[in-house]
């Protein structure tokens, strides 16, 4: 059985006309948050189909897509996958008080 995820899809795109493309293309699969920013609720199967959408529109090298897989409602498990630009990888440390 597939359970639906709680994605967040962040995007920076550098050209206008597919930074439009892109926004079109996520009122399709979620809710709008803010400028750039959307939450999905996506089977595996709905996530692979948006990813090879985004893939198709975005530049790689010069623009960003960042999916956030938050989990199911009732746990949360976080995971970035990252399409475009490279991101740095976030290393936790801690901080002495």
């Amino acid at each position: 059985m597939d359970t639906d995820r709680l994605i967040i899809v962040a995007y920076d795109i550098r050209d206008p006309h597919r930074w439009r493309r892109v926004f079109r293309t996520m009122q399709g699969y979620g809710e709008w948050l803010q400028l750039s920013v959307f939450q999905c609720r996506l089977s595996s199967r709905q996530r692979m189909e948006l990813v090879e959408k985004l893939t198709g529109i975005i530049r790689q090298g010069q623009d960003h897509v960042v999916l956030i897989d938050v989990g199911p409602a009732h746990r949360a498990q976080v995971s970035i996958e990252s399409l475009g630009r490279t991101v740095a990888t976030i290393e936790r440390r801690g901080t002495v008080v």
